[in-house]
């Protein structure tokens, strides 16, 4: 079944539209009745069952569509950027009753998105394409977790690239700083390790060295700008003239001010070896 919003037939009404594919397959009118209304309360459009497709916004014909797809109830659903009309609040609403549906019905789903976050949320197994081509596959979590490419990290969410040679114990980023990895990473010949921006705990920098028997991973930074985005403040950072980003969870501190020395320090596990 593929879901395309051109496909809506303007002279129906919402119902009728949504109802389309149950009138073809000889479906009983009151079950008709009863699916249409279930999938349109599900999609917030209950109390606009009567109107005409040209009186609809563009992120509510695009609704429409998608419950037309839904109410028949296929083996497998293709969806192609279904949710991209829709405003923040509601594409995460119907993240979850997309992510319900697949397990209630269950419905085979083939989603193609740009959104990270919806590959992430509704998927249980995701593909990265490249050029028109598979170049990874693989659960969602252990795509993010331990993407195996430089290319994979940065496609889905944030990541940091550090670039050194492997040595015993960890990679050498530079003539001081050695960078552990957990027991998750195998090494051979990688080059370039990559770690999360919400991985990374910062803290104003102390005076004096870094102490060198910590568990975690340590470097010496500053700040050159940062976002608040009220759920969280991303801080830009210089270090060694690379640019490096971390996400701070939003726990009413104040903002750590432009220019200030900062540590960053993050568990080896979080330390991932990429090609």
């Amino acid at each position: 079944m593929v879901f395309q919003n051109y496909a809506l037939f303007p002279n129906m009404n919402v119902a009728d539209n949504v109802a389309f594919g149950l009138s073809v397959r000889h479906v009983d009118k009151s079950e008709i009745k009863r699916r249409v209304g279930e999938v349109l309360d599900l999609v917030q459009l209950g109390r606009m069952h009567g109107r005409r497709i040209h009186q609809l916004s563009g992120g509510q014909r695009q609704r429409v569509a998608l419950t037309r797809a839904i109410v028949t109830r296929p083996r497998v659903l293709l969806l192609d950027e279904p949710l991209s009309a829709l405003d923040k609040s509601l594409r995460v609403d119907m993240q979850v009753e997309l992510r319900r549906i697949q397990r209630d019905v269950a419905i085979t789903t083939v989603f193609v998105t740009h959104d990270q976050e919806e590959a992430l949320t509704l998927s249980d197994r995701v593909g990265i394409l490249r050029d028109g081509r598979m170049i990874q596959e693989g659960k969602a979590r252990e795509l993010y977790d331990q993407p195996p490419s430089e290319f994979a990290a940065n496609f889905l969410g944030d990541a940091n690239i550090l670039n050194g040679r492997l040595e015993t114990g960890g990679m050498r980023i530079d003539d001081v700083n050695l960078i552990r990895f957990g027991s998750r990473s195998t090494a051979s010949n990688q080059t370039k390790c990559a770690v999360r921006p919400e991985k990374i705990a910062l803290e104003r920098a102390a005076g004096g060295p870094i102490p060198s028997a910590s568990a975690n991973n340590r470097l010496t930074a500053q700040v050159v700008h940062h976002v608040f985005a009220g759920i969280n403040t991303t801080y830009m950072l210089d270090w060694c003239g690379q640019r490096l980003k971390v996400h701070v969870q939003n726990s009413g501190d104040d903002l750590i001010p432009v220019d200030s020395k900062v540590t960053l320090s993050w568990s080896p596990d979080s330390t991932i070896l990429v090609h």
